[in-house]
């Protein structure tokens, strides 16, 4: 997985465009509402949506690609970047007040993304918060490909995408305290000008 981002983010550059997802204004509307001060973003890419958070909390980013990293601290100063996976930081002793993790929880099989969730709430104080995006079922890209398991496919070569409807989003934070779930559609202005309208989901909860 780190050569293919890597090599993409080489090709590409700022492959999202320059535009921050809609959903990182929510999540730092709920932030603020809950007094946070420090935020882990797993997957932070190049920093499109770390700057949105990092003019108001103190942010550090993970990024598993050292090129996203090198875009990342040209585009967000603000924000500290770590290279590496956010696996690998389970046993890191510092403790967020709050988690943003946008469109990372699909890439990964059923066992993985169970060991993303349970790593990335580890790194929560007690009582902190977590907001994660991800590919809804209703997305156009749904059932295309080789189906890996159940709702996950390798739609693109090299990439997994697993596909969530409520219920299963639901059941993968059911070791935490869900408060909200939704959907969200998101157009995506690439860096070569194609354009293309993404359907998510959502789930905003707490640390049990």
């Amino acid at each position: 997985m780190k050569d293919y981002w890597n090599d993409r983010f080489i090709n590409e550059g700022y492959i999202w465009g320059e535009q921050p997802s809609k959903t990182v204004y929510d999540a730092k509307r709920l932030f603020a509402l809950n007094d946070v001060k420090t935020i882990l973003v797993p997957g932070a890419g190049y920093g499109r949506n770390t700057k949105i958070l990092s003019d108001a909390f103190q942010v550090d980013g993970i990024e598993i690609s050292p090129e996203a990293i090198l875009l990342a601290r040209q585009w967000d100063n603000r924000s500290c970047f770590i290279e590496g996976s956010i696996f690998e930081v389970s046993s890191n002793n510092k403790r967020y007040d709050a988690i943003y993790c946008y469109d990372l929880l699909h890439l990964f099989t059923k066992a993985e993304r169970i060991k993303l969730i349970k790593t990335c709430i580890q790194q929560l104080e007690t009582s902190g918060i977590y907001y994660f995006t991800c590919f809804s079922n209703k997305d156009e890209s749904y059932g295309k490909g080789n189906e890996i398991e159940e709702n996950t496919f390798e739609y693109k070569k090299g990439k997994l995408s697993h596909f969530f409807d409520e219920d299963d989003l639901i059941d993968h934070f059911k070791e935490s305290e869900v408060i909200e779930t939704g959907e969200v559609e998101e157009k995506f202005e690439y860096s070569n000008n194609e354009n293309r309208i993404y359907k998510l989901r959502y789930i905003y909860g707490m640390k049990n």
